[in-house]
């Protein structure tokens, strides 16, 4: 009885470290989406303010240490596009938490009929050796 004791501490200790993957893996996607929260927030503004600017004014971008010139259609277009691309991204972000939650409480299930097994052969193991 104390082997099957044992590969069920085993088989308990293999499926918590698999739940606390999982756990770290949810962790990154969180911070990973905070990120992208931010830089939509912030390409939304920008969109914004490009949609205030009048047809004579012009648009710079930061280049490394320089300013460079740029035509306010394409700067439009690449504001758009890198808004396009974040939402993308926080979609997909979205979808992996969805998954690892699943997986986590799928997990989270089997350490519970692990617990649960091994509290039931503790309670046998007592009974025959009282007997």
């Amino acid at each position: 009885m104390p082997n099957n004791m044992e590969s069920m501490q085993e088989r308990f200790q293999k499926e918590l470290d698999i739940f606390n993957t999982i756990q770290k893996d949810i962790q990154k996607c969180l911070q990973t989406r905070e990120k992208l929260d931010a830089q939509l927030t912030e390409n939304t503004l920008v969109k914004d303010e490009m949609a205030l600017i009048e047809g004579g004014s012009s648009v710079f971008k930061l280049i490394g240490p320089v300013l460079v010139k740029q035509d306010i259609v394409e700067a439009k277009s690449n504001v758009q596009k890198r808004i396009d691309y974040i939402t993308a991204e926080l979609k997909r972000q979205e979808d992996t938490m969805t998954e690892s939650e699943k997986k986590q409480e799928s997990q989270k299930e089997k350490i519970q009929k692990i617990q649960h097994q091994f509290q039931q052969a503790q309670v046998k193991a007592a009974a025959s050796q009282s007997s």
